[in-house]
Formats: C-alpha cells, structure tokens, sequence
C-alpha cells in the first residue's frame, strides 16, 4: 500500500478525526481563556497521567483472564483478545470511541474534583487526548508497514511486537514503554519464554 493510503487510513478513521476534532476544539477554547504557562504545565500532567492509564488499562484491563460472563468476554474480544487474535486487522487497531471517550472523561472529572477548576481541566484533557492520539499512531506504525524514521520508534515498534508474538505478559507500554521499567515488564526478550497464549488470550484460564 502507499504511503498516502497508510496516512490516510489513520487520520480518517472515525474514532481518529473525532479525537483530532476533539483536541481541536478544546485546545482552540482553552488558548483564549488562559494562561500558555499554565496551559502548558496542565498539558504535561495530562500527558503523564495517560502514560500510566495506558499502561495499567493494557495490563490489568485488556488482559484480564477470560471471564466466564458472555457480554464482558464480547467487551474484552473487541478491545484487545481478538487484536492478539489479528493483530494486522484494520477494524480492531483503534480503541472504538465508546470506550475511549468515557476512559478520558473519568481521568478528567478526577482532576475537575481536586482541582475544582473547569479551565485547569480542559488543559488537562488536552494532555490526555494527545497523548492518546500518540498511543493510536504508535500503535498503528507498530501493526502497519511502516518503518519509524528513527532508532527510538524502532525500538517501540520492536517492544510491542514482542509482546504480540512472543509473550503477553511484558511489554505493555505502546507509546511509551518505559512505564514498564517501573513495574518490571521491560524484559530482554533473550530473558522471556515464548508464550503459548500470546496469540490467543482466550485460551488462557478463565476467571474463577
């Protein structure tokens, strides 16, 4: 496929443009009502908070052991089992916007309770949707052929493959794996055993 297409199959995909739309919108809000110091400063916390909920989400959400409950395995097939299952497949490459959407917008409503201030909040969610949108290319480039222009988004694409197809139990940071470092699922694949479920989630044991 060209290169055109590969862009364009990423920034036309509906959950995609409504988060650029999104991004847009608040970001061109917030620039008219406050400060760019403290637009910037609320950014980064909201870049660093959605590095940990990537992280946690992936780990403790996606792969949860398959759970006996017919519409929560449904749930979980269209999340993440069935993308371990296909992990080339278009349709199940992007978080679907019915789950993305609510994710965000409880991360915001905590910040809006301890901060108690609606500007500060949309800064923060600023931060959030752009560093979910970093999620989705990284994620993307990952699964696409496309190759990183650097070193760095090569080692990324590498990590996530790794934990596609040689074991589900480390890797779990797309975008930024070095949330992995702190919760010790960085591993040296040379150091990792070949998972027989990495493929298919599903056949791991069911939730008791």
């Amino acid at each position: 496929m060209k290169s055109k297409g590969l862009y364009r199959d990423f920034f036309l995909h509906f959950d995609i443009f409504i988060m650029i739309c999104l991004f847009v919108g608040i970001a061109s809000y917030v620039a008219i009502q406050e400060s760019i110091l403290i637009i910037l400063l609320l950014f980064l916390v909201g870049l660093v908070t959605f590095m940990f909920s990537e992280y946690l989400t992936h780990r403790f959400l996606f792969h949860l052991k398959t759970p006996k409950n017919t519409f929560f395995l449904n749930i979980l097939k269209r999340l993440h089992y069935d993308h371990h299952k296909y992990p080339n497949d278009l349709k199940l490459l992007f978080l679907p916007i019915w789950y993305s959407f609510p994710n965000l917008f409880v991360l915001a409503t905590i910040f809006y309770l301890i901060t108690s201030t609606f500007m500060w909040t949309l800064a923060f969610s600023l931060g959030l949707i752009f560093m979910l949108l970093i999620y989705e290319w990284k994620h993307y480039i990952a699964h696409r052929p496309i190759k990183p222009k650097t070193k760095f988004g090569t080692w990324i694409k590498k990590v996530h493959l790794l934990h596609h197809y040689k074991n589900e139990n480390y890797w779990y940071g797309v975008s930024t794996p070095f949330v992995d470092v702190l919760f010790g699922t960085l591993k040296d694949e040379k150091e990792v055993e070949s998972s027989e479920t990495a493929k298919d989630l599903e056949k791991r044991a069911r939730v008791n």
